[in-house]
């Protein structure tokens, strides 16, 4: 059975927030409001409830989905080899809309795709989300919408992409963002954008001068 919450009063969501932690420990999916575009979010360490967020999209397992977590502290308990560029674009950026790819824990017992020992990781700066991710962990999130469609910009268009495949939306009112995140790859010798988005390259090399733009090749 599929239901829809509102939580966009802190004082009232309590019981919507329980509902959602209860779906995502069944292993269930949950729609849920961010800052740039709705999520789809599942138990990270759930390799069923994974692909099942993965068949909801319509997306096979070589596009693997985002990780987004409550708090920087958690960056170092699932990536590794982190460098202090990216801990500087973390304490800048998180919460918001920047999206860093670095080099998975190999230690971690996830299954999120084929994603060649990476992990996408980013803070959503939305107060109910993180609500959320404070009771749950670090969630499997990526946009809510079938893949080649339009990102949904509210729960009710969630909700006509998504249908009866998730079992709660959160409906945080419209999408405040709109623009999808900023993705960094961190793996390589130099970080480099590889999806521009809601930050731009100008506030991005404000922190890191050296990071590369989608075109421009390695420097060294």
């Amino acid at each position: 059975m599929t239901s829809q919450r509102p939580v966009t009063d802190p004082a009232s969501w309590g019981s919507a927030i329980d509902e959602a932690v209860n779906v995502v420990s069944r292993g269930g999916l949950v729609v849920l409001p961010t800052d740039t575009v709705y999520g789809i979010g599942a138990d990270a360490f759930s390799p069923d409830a994974v692909a099942a967020l993965l068949a909801a999209k319509g997306r096979g397992r070589q596009m693997p989905p985002p990780v987004l977590v409550g708090s920087v502290a958690t960056l170092d308990g699932l990536a590794t080899e982190v460098s202090a560029d990216v801990r500087a674009l973390a304490s800048v950026f998180w919460p918001g809309a920047l999206t860093i790819i670095c080099l998975a824990q190999p230690s971690l017992a996830w299954d999120l795709g084929e994603t060649r020992g990476t992990v996408a990781l980013r803070m959503p700066d939305h107060p109910a989300a993180l609500a959320l991710l404070a009771r749950t962990g670090p969630l499997a999130v990526s946009s809510a919408n079938r893949t080649g469609h339009a990102a949904a910009l509210s729960a009710a268009d969630a909700a006509e992409q998504l249908g009866e495949s998730v079992s709660l939306y959160l409906d945080g009112g419209p999408s405040a963002g709109g623009v999808p995140s900023t993705i960094v790859d961190a793996t390589g010798e130099h970080l480099r954008v590889v999806r521009s988005g809601a930050v731009d390259l100008t506030a991005l090399r404000a922190v890191v001068p050296g990071i590369l733009d989608l075109d421009e090749g390695d420097q060294g």
